[in-house]
């Protein structure tokens, strides 16, 4: 039919009508280049800072046996967590592509292992990880109001439901007040931690030291349970990896990149560290491992009636957590669904919000559903090996592509192989480390990432799908869903759809169909 202005608007019967729309952006329609320095830092220390510090940092001392070498141990795990993201950061300057773990195994391994990683996020850890965290808001955000009683179960999942929703919402309409709010919320937690270091500080100062007496003493560690407390406290530094899935909408990615991780990393490591100072500071390690929530614990002893904030302060912790891996989530599904791994529809960019709101959408069911029915807790039992293993994958591939792909552009580079080396070797030997001390929980959690290579097959590779796969998964997929759901719309072109696939989707699936 005939266009005027190229804007198409669609009638009853299919029948595009021309009709002039002045507010119809023009030029490619893709993800902005929003993500500044800041927002780059805020992403990364919003994520990483969730709960775990407030609440129970006793499992690196529980297993380390002292408070020096407890100390020890966190900074370890921040210089290998470094070490990762130093890694990270010669990945995503390489390969300006969003999508963090999985675009990066892609790139040295080939689609099937992509697929078995991206798999396992789909149906078990993205669910299951923002539904955790989400509960923990929930949790935290009504404590003052049920004080000194529990707060009843239903109640944290209807507060954790809203708390999903409007992280959802706000994904949906705007980036740029995502990565605001982000920022916002990413101050809240450093002043949560300033609030616990300065009073700590302040008594260590005044000669209160008498838990750091034979902080190294010999009989008390625990060479045995030493992995375990590394094994936590990676879990503690984990988060620096977010930024790498969203890539393409950071600023100069090629300095920022680098230099977000590194600021973040030496920010993340001297608050944990200064943290579970000003904990020994005032409370023994005996009491630290009787306390169900350290930091309200330290208010008490510290702040007298302002311990009442603490739990809100953990709650508003959470929310950015919740809002700052929702944001790089979705960009995994959407940088999946351009390669021909999802439907199509993930691809598709909001026309005038420049958001990837199907991509940001599809996680809301499946982490609502998973808040409701699902044994969350067992589900991260099963899986939480497979991030490990994955990222040592990623890293390792990026030694394998210094050999296969000597001439890729690499505007920063790690300057030894020893590094990415040793930070690998770290992720297997955690991985190793959950087989033997829960090789049932381990074991079935591999079995359920094993099921992404049938599904690699049957989703992926055959051509001959029944109709209804072929439907569901299909071109049909995304003309369907437009056409039946946002019919009243105007629409440029496909390329210029009020969702429109990125550029080179194309290429992605062109890329399917010849495997």
């Amino acid at each position: 039919g005939a266009s005027k202005g190229g804007v198409w608007s669609w009638h009853s019967g299919d029948t595009p009508v021309p009709k002039k729309d002045p507010d119809a952006p023009h030029g490619k329609v893709e993800l902005k280049k929003k993500v500044t320095l800041l927002r780059g830092i805020s992403i990364i220390i919003g994520t990483i800072i969730g709960a775990g510090i407030f609440i129970s940092p006793k499992g690196i001392l529980k297993n380390s046996g002292s408070v020096g070498m407890s100390l020890v141990v966190w900074i370890a795990c921040g210089v290998l967590s470094l070490f990762g993201a130093l890694s990270y950061a010669e990945l995503g300057t390489s390969i300006k592509k969003s999508g963090g773990h999985y675009t990066y195994i892609l790139e040295a391994f080939g689609p099937q292992m992509a697929f078995i990683r991206l798999w396992a996020d789909v149906i078990a850890i993205r669910p299951a990880g923002l539904a955790v965290i989400s509960l923990a808001f929930g949790q935290y955000i009504l404590e003052p109001i049920f004080m000194p009683c529990g707060v009843p179960e239903i109640a944290i999942k209807l507060a954790t439901s809203i708390g999903i929703t409007s992280v959802m919402y706000l994904n949906s309409m705007s980036t740029s007040w995502t990565n605001r709010i982000q920022i916002l919320l990413t101050f809240c937690k450093l002043l949560a931690i300033v609030i616990i270091i300065v009073p700590g500080l302040y008594m260590l100062f005044k000669g209160e030291t008498k838990n750091f007496e034979n902080a190294f003493e010999v009989s008390n560690i625990k060479l045995t349970g030493l992995p375990l407390a590394f094994y936590s406290g990676m879990y503690a530094y984990a988060g620096w990896f977010y930024l790498n899935f969203v890539t393409e909408e950071v600023e100069n990615p090629e300095k920022t990149v680098p230099l977000a991780i590194c600021i973040s990393m030496a920010i993340v490591t001297s608050c944990y560290v200064l943290t579970n100072v000003a904990y020994y500071t005032v409370m023994s390690a005996e009491e630290l491992l009787a306390s169900q929530s350290v930091a309200v614990t330290f208010a008490e002893k510290t702040m007298g009636n302002f311990s009442v904030a603490v739990p809100v302060f953990v709650a508003l912790s959470c929310f950015g957590t919740m809002n700052g891996c929702l944001f790089a989530f979705s960009r995994i599904f959407y940088v999946a669904s351009r390669e021909g791994h999802l439907p199509e529809v993930l691809s598709m960019i909001h026309v005038r919000r420049h958001t990837p709101l199907a991509a940001v959408i599809i996680l809301y069911p499946m982490t609502v559903l998973q808040l409701f029915v699902g044994d969350i807790y067992s589900l991260l039992n099963f899986m939480s090996f497979l991030r490990w293993l994955f990222i040592g994958v990623a890293v390792l591939g990026l030694i394998y592509m210094r050999y296969t792909r000597p001439d890729m552009p690499r505007p920063f580079k790690v300057s030894s192989s020893f590094i990415p080396a040793i930070f690998s070797f770290t992720c297997f030997f955690m991985v190793f480390l959950s087989l033997y001390s829960d090789p049932v929980n381990t074991g079935i959690g591999f079995a359920i990432s094993l099921t992404g290579i049938p599904a690699y097959y049957i989703f992926i590779v055959f051509d001959r799908r029944p109709k209804w796969l072929q439907k569901g998964l299909g071109n049909t997929l995304p003309t369907s869903l437009l056409c039946s759901h946002i019919s009243h719309y105007q629409f440029k072109p496909p390329e210029y759809s009020l969702f429109s696939p990125h550029p080179s989707i194309l290429n992605g699936v062109a890329r399917q169909a010849g495997r």
